[in-house]
């Protein structure tokens, strides 16, 4: 904990708040750097990579719940639960740059799938390009949807029947039911799997960096930009405090994750 976590935050805290003068090249304390990140095309990268990060994490919840739910109401439902919890175990860790390659080499400028539409069909993608904030929250969810379904099952898993049964025996519908005790007990993990989702949209960078490069505002992208991109003297006290900032809004999330997954256990110990 003190060494792979403490230890890089509290680095980043200490060099966000250092300034390099560009003549003397002499270090001093500012909170220019801080403050820098605030407006501009840092503020623009923040509200980019806050929105592509609520998106993705809200639809690849929602899909992956149905996907979830649906998996343990089919036929055979042991086999096909083994199968898809094994293939999400994988997809959910498929990322960076070979999954960039992936999604470019099927629906790409010069993909597989776009020239089978154009030269077979003569239809195009709509308008679609795959290099931009739509098409990379489509790679996204091609990993958040496997992540949604690992972390959820386990909890549609753990409602007891006798809570069914015994509303049923009550009188309550279907409706009754997920209003009063399925609805309020999945909440929590439910709200704690999006905020997982959430966090892993807001820190993925290897996968925009080789899909869209600097063409899409995103945070992480613009830390690599300060820190090997730009030449300006004192840019990588910028750079780190964009990173400060991300160490920030992704502490909040997961400590509100911790709090949620705390509600969670007293129902479904």
């Amino acid at each position: 904990m003190a060494v792979f976590l403490m230890l890089p935050i509290g680095v980043l805290a200490v060099e966000a708040f250092r300034a390099t003068d560009p003549v003397t090249f002499a270090e001093t304390w500012s909170t220019d750097s801080v403050a820098a990140i605030t407006e501009g095309p840092y503020r623009r990268a923040y509200v980019g990579s806050l929105q592509l990060s609520g998106i993705t994490a809200l639809l690849g919840a929602v899909l992956g719940l149905a996907l979830a739910v649906a998996i343990l109401r089919a036929r055979r439902s042991r086999l096909l639960r083994r199968l898809v919890l094994t293939a999400s175990g994988v997809l959910a860790n498929f990322g960076g740059i070979p999954l960039a390659f992936a999604f470019i080499a099927t629906i790409g400028n010069l993909g597989v799938v776009t020239a089978l539409l154009r030269d077979t069909l003569g239809l195009g993608l709509g308008g679609f390009s795959l290099y931009s904030m739509t098409g990379l929250g489509l790679v996204y969810l091609y990993f958040l949807i496997p992540l949604m379904v690992l972390t959820i099952v386990p909890a549609l898993e753990a409602l007891r029947s006798q809570w069914r049964e015994a509303a049923d025996n009550l009188g309550a519908s279907g409706w009754q039911y997920w209003r009063h005790v399925g609805g309020p007990v999945l909440a929590p993990p439910v709200l704690g799997a999006t905020m997982l989702l959430f966090a892993s949209a807001f820190a993925a960078y290897a996968t925009a960096a080789a899909l869209v490069g600097s063409s899409v505002p995103l945070v992480t992208l613009q830390i690599a930009n300060s820190l090997s991109g730009d030449v300006v003297v004192g840019s990588e006290s910028r750079g780190k405090a964009l990173a400060l900032g991300m160490v920030v809004l992704i502490g909040l999330v997961m400590i509100f994750y911790a709090w949620v997954q705390r509600r969670t256990q007293r129902w479904l110990a």
